[in-house]
């Protein structure tokens, strides 16, 4: 087919890495494809923390109505940013091979979360961060970073802060690993659902728009991403943001959520909760396993350890969400 396919994609250099990769996976199998770069409302606003400006939904809105109208076919995200509603009419395509999951420290100059000064200061503009490091230093003063990557390193370097703490994919993928002083194992620091894993959001058979492509052309482009798909890492995306769902999640709620693989195939949910606003309080924790072969029994398997959490007292912590 000589159909050009049109990835939507946020413009930081992260983001068109993402986007670039999965232009490259697609080129290799054949398909013209180019990038659309966008700038989002979630870019535009600095100077709020996203729980309060309208969660992480503000990085794909845009790219979103870019789909709806026809401009593009797909649109890349890092997963933990997808919305665990999508609106209707759109669904995810494929979810890519995890990179690292894991939380990282970032420090000019301490070499671990440990070695920092009492009262220090550590950035990060994740709820479910600072839930995570209370427990683990209550005496750290945690203030909001936001911006791309890039903007929050060099506010680092500035000595805005002692420390940071970022996904270590995210730097991995711009071959700023380098710079990591400590990986948070997940079960020091759960991941949020998603973390690590690219998702690639399409328009479902239902959108109201026709493509401008054709149908042919969308089911040969939705024929392709599904061999991109890495089921292992779908199915246990799908049990995390699960979790969430099942809790009615948000980004004022302080959730973590990562599942693992066994040798014998079993899916091992490990979730978290923090209590939104005396983020010191203890964490409430549910672990849950499961032989995992499809989307609905990974589903089954996340909605269990959000119950789990529930019985723990979650419906107390989230009054104040």
């Amino acid at each position: 087919m000589n159909q050009e396919f049109v990835i939507a994609t946020r413009e930081s250099r992260l983001a068109l890495w993402q986007a670039e990769h999965v232009q490259a996976l697609l080129r290799a199998r054949g398909l013209s494809v180019r990038l659309l770069g966008m700038t989002t409302r979630g870019d535009q606003i600095l100077d709020r923390t996203l729980s309060k400006v309208g969660g992480k939904g503000l990085f794909v809105k845009e790219l979103e109505t870019a789909l709806e109208d026809g401009r593009a076919q797909l649109a890349v995200h890092s997963l933990k940013d997808v919305p665990m509603e999508l609106p209707a009419g759109f669904v995810l395509g494929a979810v890519l091979e995890r990179e690292d999951p894991r939380d990282a420290l970032v420090s000019p100059k301490h070499a671990s979360l440990q070695a920092l000064p009492h009262g220090a200061c550590v950035g990060t503009s994740s709820l479910r961060r600072v839930t995570q490091l209370k427990n683990l230093r209550p005496d750290l003063r945690i203030e909001p970073v936001r911006g791309n990557l890039d903007t929050r390193l060099r506010k680092l370097d500035e000595g805005q802060y002692d420390a940071i703490v970022l996904a270590a994919a995210g730097l991995k993928r711009l071959a700023l690993d380098g710079r990591i002083r400590q990986y948070f194992e997940v079960d020091e620091m759960i991941p949020c659902a998603g973390q690590g894993a690219l998702g690639i959001e399409i328009r479902a058979g239902q959108a109201p728009h026709a493509s401008p492509l054709g149908a042919h052309a969308e089911a040969h482009l939705a024929a392709h991403l599904e061999a991109l798909a890495h089921r292992p890492t779908w199915l246990a995306a799908a049990a995390e943001r699960a979790v969430s769902r099942e809790l009615g999640g948000s980004c004022s709620m302080p959730l973590a959520a990562h599942a693992v693989w066994s040798a014998e195939g079993r899916l091992t949910l490990s979730a978290a909760l923090g209590h939104p606003v005396e983020t010191a309080r203890p964490l409430l924790r549910s672990s849950a396993q499961a032989v995992v072969a499809d989307l609905a029994a990974a589903e089954a398997l996340g909605i269990a350890a959000a119950r789990a959490l529930r019985e723990q007292g979650a419906t107390e912590y989230l009054k104040d969400v």
